[in-house]
This record gives structure tokens, sequence and C-alpha cells, in this order.
């Protein structure tokens, strides 16, 4: 298939069939990807934590609004946002730069000045609000290598944030979940499998000037 045929493939997956589990490799396939999502300023203000304890997973059914997804998925992916975006972060990435393109720090100083002020100057929603754009990024980009890779996924919102930072210990590690994607393999008697897509047709959606 090509591209468009995956993505033709793809949908927002009702019921998993909870036999059915992503191996090792497909598994990295995805990690790889979302470490090499697009960020703004490259900063990566995101991490994935990745689970498949069923124990866990049914537990956490009621804070996922009763998606029975979650427990019936091969995995669950959390995407989170790093709450601390300060002076010691942006030095990190700046040295990071520096150890991996060699890039004298007397020219990446003038960038990385900048940036330690600005968010300095920005209120924590704000950066939060930032950092929880970068994560939509990774999750658009895992979507669709999950479909290039055959794998089934269903994107959500609906769930109980604090309640899984409590869970998975999220917040002493300096992080906050803003999505959810359990991913696997489609069960066989999923309907919504066989629905055809609801969208614009393409001139109501593209313009080209």
């Amino acid at each position: 298939m090509n591209v468009i045929d995956h993505l033709q493939w793809r949908y927002a997956t009702k019921a998993f069939d909870s036999s059915k589990l992503i191996s090792d490799e497909k598994l990295q396939v995805l990690t790889e990807a979302f470490n090499l999502t697009a960020t703004s300023y490259g900063l990566q203000p995101i991490k994935l934590v990745v689970f498949s304890d069923k124990t866990l997973q049914t537990q956490l059914i009621p804070d996922t609004m009763n998606q029975k997804q979650i427990a019936e998925a091969s995995h669950v992916l959390v995407f989170c946002i790093e709450t601390a975006i300060d002076e010691d972060y942006v030095v990190e990435y700046f040295n990071r730069v520096h150890d991996i393109r060699h890039t004298p720090k007397s020219i990446l100083k003038p960038f990385q000045d900048f940036l330690i002020s600005d968010f300095e100057k920005k209120p924590q929603a704000l950066i939060e609000d930032w950092a929880t754009n970068q994560a939509y990024l990774a999750m658009g980009n895992i979507l669709t290598v999950c479909a290039l890779e055959g794998i089934d996924s269903c994107p959500m919102e609906g769930f109980k944030s604090d309640r899984y930072d409590e869970v998975l210990g999220l917040k002493k590690r300096g992080l906050k979940s803003v999505l959810l994607l359990p991913i696997g393999y489609r069960a066989d008697d999923d309907m919504f499998a066989d629905f055809k897509k609801v969208r614009k047709p393409l001139k109501d959606s593209i313009i080209t000037l």
C-alpha cells in the first residue's frame, strides 16, 4: 500500500484484540519515531510513557471515561509534557547541540540566552500550553507511523490527567500527562473498522494560492 492507502486504513479503533501484542521491534519503531518528532526550538519538552500491564490498564478504565480500549490494547502510550522548562533545561539542550554538532558555544550562546530569558518571562500556564502543542505534534506523527506499520490506535483526550499522573508517578518525574494512545490490533468484531471515512472533499479543505 502507498501512504494514502495506509491512512485510509487507519481509524480510531473502538475494540482491540487483547490476544494480539505489539512486537518489541515495532514498539522500537514507534519510540524512535516519537523521539524524531519535530518540536518548537528542538527543545523536546515531551516524554512518552509506555506500559502494558493489564492490571494497571484495567484499573485506569474509570479514569478514561470508561473507554475499554485502554484495557484491551496491547500497549498504552501516554504523551506527557515537562513541567519545568527553565534555565537548566535550556542549557542542557544547547550542551547537547554542542556535543553532537560540535557547534562552538560562542555561536550558540546568543540563542541560548534568548530562550532562557523568553521562558523566564512566560507564566507557567503558557509554558504548559506550548509544551502540550508539541505533544499533539508527536501524536500526529505516531498516528501516521502506526498506520504505516499496520498498528491500530485510538487517540484520546478524554481522561483524568491528575489520576494518571498519580497512578503512574509522573509528578515526581516532573511530568504531566496530556494525551493517550492505546495501540494494538483491531478486534474482528469491531464494526467501526469497515465504516467509510467521513471527510470534506479536498476542494473544501485545501486552498491553493
